[in-house]
């Protein structure tokens, strides 16, 4: 898809006022959260974030990399490739610890019926207290691998291998071992994480989400049911994961209501004005209003 600017829509302010979205989520039978990058950027991991990347990665940073965002599909040699992505992936993905903003979105939700999209592969949302059959990530999970031919449509638990990686990783460095390169279980090839980069992307694992969330939605329509849409952090980078699809559920579902929480880019097409909020402010500090207000309901 077209990343130029002049093929977006117009973007006006929704007409709703944060009073507004707030009454939206609290008068609400369901939630559907679409959230981007820009929430876990609020949660404290930020792609961008230079001074995190100098603390964890010294090696890159000597070799003139500055941020995460910079190696999302850059080819590294095999040995720094591994590295870098291990203590990436145990940075954001593999720790058992609380994160306070996911927590206060799920009791913003409460005991309503909701469901999650979410474009982040870090599993924030599972490992605070949103059901795993209820969160659909259709751009997969760090803690994943597969084969990149692909051979077979099987994916594996990538604990192992990262554990192994950084059992050798060397931050002076920035490599791993050779022996820490993993291979395919299956036919000995190369191998990555199991998330979306390629046409090799294997995503047949995550189908039953995205039937419940199919199902979940046709649902609300049947019953005629109140739908709030919360959409947190989704820009242009790939506003068809999230972003589009959230703009299209607001107009097909009848009196369903869009309130997008977004830094940059909180506007709305113009169709959407008169059922929308935009709110441009601090996502972290919105959503714990939203908790705040909710926490009694």
């Amino acid at each position: 898809m077209s990343r130029h600017h002049h093929s977006f829509p117009q973007l006006v302010a929704g007409d709703g006022s944060l009073g507004d979205a707030l009454s939206w989520i609290r008068d609400a039978d369901r939630v559907l959260i679409g959230a981007g990058a820009g929430l876990s950027a609020a949660a404290g991991y930020d792609y961008t974030d230079k001074a995190r990347f100098r603390e964890l990665f010294p090696a890159l940073s000597a070799a003139g990399f500055s941020a995460r965002y910079e190696l999302i599909g850059h080819p590294l040699p095999p040995r720094y490739n591994w590295g870098y992505w291990a203590v990436h992936v145990d940075d954001i993905r593999l720790g058992d610890e609380p994160n306070p903003l996911y927590q206060a979105l799920r009791n913003v939700v409460g005991d309503r019926e909701h469901f999650v999209m979410s474009s982040n592969v870090d599993a924030f949302f599972t490992r605070n207290g949103f059901d795993h059959d209820r969160v659909y990530t259709p751009q997969g999970d760090y803690a994943l691998y597969q084969c990149l031919t692909p051979c077979t449509r099987q994916v594996w638990d990538a604990r192992p291998i990262i554990a192994h990686a950084l059992k050798d990783y060397d931050p002076a460095t920035g490599q791993t071992s050779e022996a820490a390169i993993p291979s395919c279980p299956n036919c000995g090839g190369d191998v990555f994480l199991n998330v979306y980069a390629g046409a090799w992307y294997i995503n047949d694992h995550f189908t039953p989400q995205l039937d419940g969330l199919n199902a979940w939605l046709g649902q609300t329509r049947e019953r005629g049911e109140s739908l709030a849409i919360l959409e947190i952090g989704s820009g242009f980078n790939t506003p068809g994961v999230i972003r589009w699809p959230m703009e299209r559920l607001a107009a097909h579902i009848p009196g369903a209501k869009l309130i997008r929480i977004n830094r940059d880019h909180a506007g709305v097409p113009a169709s959407l004005a008169s059922q929308s909020a935009s709110i441009d402010g601090d996502a972290a500090d919105l959503i714990h209003q939203l908790a705040t207000t909710n926490r009694n309901i």
